[in-house]
This record gives C-alpha cells, sequence and structure tokens, in this order.
C-alpha cells in the first residue's frame, strides 16, 4: 500500500501544478486581449481580472503541492491536509473528482494511517 500513498502524492502535486498553469494561462490570455482592446479602460479592467485569476489558482494550488511533499515524507500533517483537499476537489468534476475519491480511499485506510505515525 506504500505506493498508492506515493500515488496520491504524486497526484496532489501534479493536479496542483496542473492549477497553476491553468491560471497562467488565463492571465496571459486576458492581458493579450487588454492589449489587443486598444481601450485604456479595458485593458486595466482586464489586467485586475488577470491578476486576481491567477492569485485564485495559486492559493488554491500551493496547499496541495505542500501536502503531496509532505505525503512523501509520510507527515500526519499531510495526510490530513490531503484529505481535506480531497473534499473540497471532489466536486471539480471530473478529474478532480476521481483524484478527491482515489485520495479519500487510500488515505482512509487504516493500514495506510498507520504509515505515518512516526
Amino acid at each position: 500500500m506504500e505506493k498508492h500513498i506515493n500515488i496520491v502524492a504524486s497526484l496532489q502535486i501534479g493536479f496542483s501544478i496542473f492549477g497553476i498553469l491553468i491560471g497562467i494561462v488565463g492571465f496571459l490570455i486576458l492581458h493579450v486581449v487588454g492589449s489587443f482592446s486598444g481601450d485604456n479602460e479595458a485593458e486595466m479592467i482586464l489586467s485586475i481580472i488577470a491578476n486576481v485569476i491567477i492569485i485564485f489558482f495559486a492559493l488554491m494550488s500551493i496547499p496541495g503541492i505542500i501536502a503531496g511533499i509532505g505525503l512523501f515524507k509520510r507527515k500526519e500533517w499531510a495526510r490530513i491536509l490531503t484529505l481535506i483537499i480531497s473534499v473540497l476537489n471532489l466536486f471539480n468534476f471530473p478529474f478532480g473528482t476521481a483524484v478527491g475519491v482515489y485520495s479519500i480511499w487510500v488515505l482512509s485506510n487504516e493500514e495506510n494511517a498507520n504509515a505515518f505515525k512516526n
């Protein structure tokens, strides 16, 4: 079951990096559209929205990266953080749901929970 914990850690990190990449793409698209609009007011508004998007995606993704690293080190706090993130991922259909269900299944297993006790 150790390999399942490593898979969950990898999924958490990968899913979080994917979230950051989506934020970066949204940020760049809004800045490019704002530049092409030729309207200073539209460019300013799109710039503000782009900044909010990148901050939102970064704040939502960073805990997943931290949790994944902690899972690799078998830290109890990382297991709890990952369970919380997994419950939130259930609403992110379809990939987040799959990652969330698998993570909850692996980390709530008694045998795997004992792997985090030092």
